[in-house]
């Protein structure tokens, strides 16, 4: 993961049409979003450093796309998501996965039951932060 840093979306926003494409390309179903415009928009909205929504980016010279996945950005990102609800004094945090239980369950977190999104099945997932 060297070269690797991940930073607020709002530090980065010039990553945000190539950001929008990739959502839009891999999860355009799950998502909602008609246009990668409208991917842009919703982006736009999480362009926080202290309230919700917040974004964050792995970035280098390339963005963390599927040819530069398992090596470890994914994991880094999470991480960055916990060290910062943890200073914020957020206990849990929760997702939504179609298909990615297993590497995130190796990260800690645990399936809390079964959720349908756009018509396709997946599971909700938790993850209890200790505070320090």
């Amino acid at each position: 993961m060297r070269g690797v840093q991940i930073s607020y979306l709002i530090e980065r926003p010039e990553y945000i049409p190539q950001l929008a494409q990739w959502l839009f390309e891999q999860w355009d179903s799950i998502l909602g979003e008609k246009t990668p415009e409208a991917r842009i928009k919703k982006l736009k909205a999480h362009m926080n450093r202290d309230q919700l929504p917040i974004a964050w980016v792995a970035h280098a010279r390339v963005f963390v796309n599927s040819h530069f996945r398992r090596q470890g950005i994914g994991a880094a990102l999470c991480a960055t998501v916990e060290d910062e609800a943890r200073s914020r004094e957020i206990s849990t945090l929760y997702l939504f996965t179609l298909d990615k239980q297993a590497w995130y369950s190796r990260l800690g977190w645990t399936v809390l039951g079964p959720c349908v999104w756009h018509e396709r099945s997946g599971e909700i997932m938790c993850k209890h932060l200790q505070i320090v």
